[in-house]
């Protein structure tokens, strides 16, 4: 089909937008807590729009043509798309029906939720460390379109000079990714209503068309995952039929559409996806390939015959420059090849940075090394202007990036041969303890209870933590200052804890700005920013490390503080320490060595630390992956390879720890079901696990395996601020312990306490000490 307004050459699949020093976050905060009205959050959001399409036209895509992204978000794209298809499960009804309740009341009522609904569930958006809200569907959720948010989008836009492109997700992996309702009949599935969808997402482009959208973007991940409920060869299908039926519209009832295929390899597709009634196609050329034989013999152009192909070659999801030289040679085959080229990102932007620009503190030599979003605008809008105007235009560019390339290659710490040897000399002995039932009767002498409670680790960073955290780093109170506060703040959370009544405590981690940047700060091979902020789910953002070169550990790093800890109670205190995965996968990991190398050098990092924790006279250890699931490949070839090398770089951390010595680990927001084999062969004593929000769904695989060690479904959910009563915890126990013995079961919060405040925590860890003795006077 022929574009009667063509895409031009260079755009993204979409920008951060917290803002760049978190606007967002802290105007809708502040709204949260009432202290500002919802007219100026919208108006905080309004400027962050206008900043975002100034700032990509400033850094070169085109003003018009719809090369400049809508992709906005108050809190997640995937709630947006509830919100537009008006998908509001039957158990908000109530809410929306309230007198005087705005779209952005039932928002935040879904993603929070109140005291009276618990919020929709969350989860891992793909392989990405976000996470999005899981929409509930059954046979009768009302879909109906709500266009307005994306209608007032494209009017803001004309208003800036600025033809825009709404973002949206997909019918098809909105389906594929939400989840039946409680209320649903026997055998439903969401993507059933796929019909009724599309029939919903055919007048939101009808809308858009009027407003004066001339393109929208449909986000289809779903065609590169073979984790969804379908195979991937039926969600090809399933797109075909979703978008034969989108794109047969007239032309004046819809504008231009824009199918993406992000964060995989689409190549098996692509044919058939240049064959749809649709102006553009979208690849991942960085974790993905294209067809090559039907490349080479012409097929590939022949099927994108009127049809725009928007290449991703910048990396979306990394930090490093790109290949320039490598990425224009791909660009520039296919442009040769007849097919009409948009140079664009692999992604969304959403999961890096803005501008490594602001960074003050970085070492120079490896910030040349890096591109943030800003700079992938720029590595685009220079890819694009070598194909309109050849190659010799961008020359310099080209060999500017040859040179960086070549620096970080030979610069000092990338390589480090004690580190490698070290690593070369790892045999499978390194990576086997003591068997589970001699661990267990050693075990048996610390005393733990059955249905033991415990918490996931950190408690909450309160203001007068962060305050003392920034003036020391601004030099205003010395080290012995600081300590003595750290000292004192551990041991008023022991105090609380023995209050309250749990079994097992922790030390709260006062000290850690963060469960990972805590440690790249004492590793070796690592550096962290200063404004290298990403989105992890609706406020909440992170600032991820970069692990630059070869790791290891010059001191240690939690020793003084968990045996600090120990020594003011007599109750067991659990070290505390972040996996390799989930240091691997919450950083921006180097890209020029296979992540199993990366992942043994940490690894071995954390052995280290394991018998220091141990020698200083800690016997349990938790060893957190909560990231584990994150990781795993859309692509299922390569899923084996994986879990391999994860579960082993796990092993090696731990498997230095004597028989006696208890290991835990944590695993949160992730499909378990599907990595069930893998949560076994991490050999831990005691796992923890998000389950609150799912009702306990998790418990039904375990059961189903023959767990045989300790696990704590959490039955508390820290991201919402509900505080959920005793009989609320103890049905949650109970379903647990329908299926797991429960001499197994652990009892402990979903996650960490970190972004929660003391008076939800103590009140909602009172009723979980209470429910937990309950439980253990009754049925079990």
């Amino acid at each position: 089909m022929s574009a009667t307004t063509p895409l031009p050459n260079a755009t993204i699949l979409g920008y951060p937008r917290l803002g760049r020093r978190r606007e967002l976050k802290r105007a809708i905060e502040s709204y949260w807590k009432g202290s500002t009205s919802e007219g100026e959050l919208l108006e905080t959001a309004r400027e962050l729009r206008a900043a975002t399409r100034s700032r990509l036209v400033e850094l070169g895509l085109p003003a018009a043509g719809g090369a400049v992204p809508e992709s906005f978000s108050f809190y997640d794209q995937v709630l947006d798309a509830t919100l537009a298809l008006g998908a509001i499960p039957g158990r908000f009804a109530d809410v929306a029906a309230r007198e005087g309740a705005s779209d952005l009341d039932v928002y935040f009522a879904l993603a929070r939720g109140d005291k009276d609904h618990q919020p929709l569930e969350m989860t891992k958006w793909f392989d990405t460390n976000y996470h999005y809200s899981v929409p509930e569907i059954d046979e009768r959720t009302p879909f109906a379109a709500n266009a307005a948010s994306l209608v007032a989008g494209v009017a803001e836009a004309a208003q800036q000079g600025v033809e825009p492109r709404p973002v949206l997700v997909g019918p098809v992996t909105y389906l594929l990714l939400a989840k039946a309702s409680d209320d649903a009949g026997e055998g439903f599935r969401p993507i059933d209503r796929l019909d009724e969808a599309v029939a919903v997402y055919a007048e939101l482009l009808s809308a858009l068309a009027a407003a004066g959208a001339s393109w929208v973007q449909l986000d289809e991940p779903a065609l590169v995952s073979d984790s969804l409920s379908v195979p991937r060869e039926q969600t090809l299908a399933l797109v075909e039929r979703a978008y034969g039926a989108l794109g047969a519209a007239p032309a004046a009832q819809r504008p231009q559409i824009l199918l993406t295929a992000p964060y995989g390899d689409s190549s098996g597709a692509l044919l058939r996806l240049g064959a749809l009634p649709v102006e553009a196609v979208q690849a991942d050329l960085v974790r993905g390939t294209l067809p090559i034989e039907a490349h080479d013999s012409g097929e590939l152009a022949r099927a994108f015959e009127g049809t725009q192909l928007v290449a991703g070659v910048v990396d979306g999801r990394n930090i490093w420059r790109t290949d320039l030289r490598q990425s224009f040679g791909t660009a520039e085959a296919l442009q040769r090849s007849g097919i009409a080229v948009v140079v664009g990102t692999s992604n969304n932007l959403q999961h890096v940075p803005h501008d490594v620009n602001d960074e003050t503190k970085l070492d120079e030599r490896l910030k040349s090394w890096l591109a943030f979003a800003d700079q992938k605008v720029e590595q685009v809008a220079i890819l694009a202007r070598g194909l309109s105007e050849g190659s010799a235009a961008i020359e310099a560019e080209l060999a500017e990036v040859d040179r960086v390339l070549a620096d970080r290659a030979s610069a000092p710490g990338v390589r480090v041969d004690g580190v490698r040897d070290r690593v070369s000399a790892v045999g499978e002995a390194d990576r086997s303890r003591a068997s589970e039932g001699d661990r267990r009767d050693a075990q048996s002498a610390l005393g733990i209870p059955s249905l033991a409670t415990t918490t996931i680790g950190s408690f909450p960073q309160t203001t007068e933590i962060r305050k003392a955290r920034a003036a020391f780093t601004r030099g205003e109170i010395d080290q012995e200052a600081y300590d003595g506060f750290l000292r004192e703040e551990i041991e008023r959370v022991i105090r609380l804890q023995e209050q309250i009544g749990l079994d097992v405590l922790v030390h709260g981690e006062a000290e850690r700005n963060d469960m990972v940047q805590y440690f790249a700060e004492l590793l070796d091979g690592f550096a962290v920013t200063e404004h290298g902020w990403v989105q992890s789910y609706g406020t909440r953002a992170t600032r991820p490390s970069i692990l630059w070169g070869d790791v290891s550990r010059p001191a240690p790093m939690t020793v003084a503080w968990s045996a600090y800890a120990q020594s003011l109670t007599d109750r067991l205190v659990k070290g505390m320490l972040t996996g390799p995965v989930t240091i691997l996968a919450w950083s921006f990991v180097r890209d020029d060595q296979p992540l199993a190398d990366t992942a043994n050098q940490v690894a071995l990092a954390l052995r280290d630390e394991i018998d220091d924790l141990v020698e200083a006279g800690i016997k349990i250890v938790q060893v957190d992956e909560p990231a584990l699931r994150e990781l795993l490949p859309l692509d299922a070839d390569r899923q084996p390879a994986y879990l391999d090398w994860s579960v082993g770089s796990f092993r090696l951390a731990t498997s230095g720890a004597a028989a006696e010595v208890q290991i835990h680990t944590h695993l949160c927001y992730s499909e378990f079901g599907e990595i069930i084999d893998a949560v076994d062969g991490l050999d831990a004593d005691v796992t923890s696990i998000e389950a609150a929000r799912s009702r306990m769904d998790v418990v039904e695989p375990l059961g189903d395996h023959g767990y045989s060690r300790g696990i704590g479904p959490g039955v508390y959910d820290i991201h919402s601020p509900r505080v959920p009563s005793v009989e609320e915890q103890t049905e949650l126990i109970r379903i647990a312990a329908s299926r797991i013995p429960g001499e197994q079961l652990w009892v402990n919060p979903d996650c960490g306490l970190k972004t929660r405040g003391y008076g939800e925590t103590v009140e909602s860890l009172t009723n979980l000490v209470r429910a937990a003795q309950a439980v253990r006077e009754g049925a079990v």
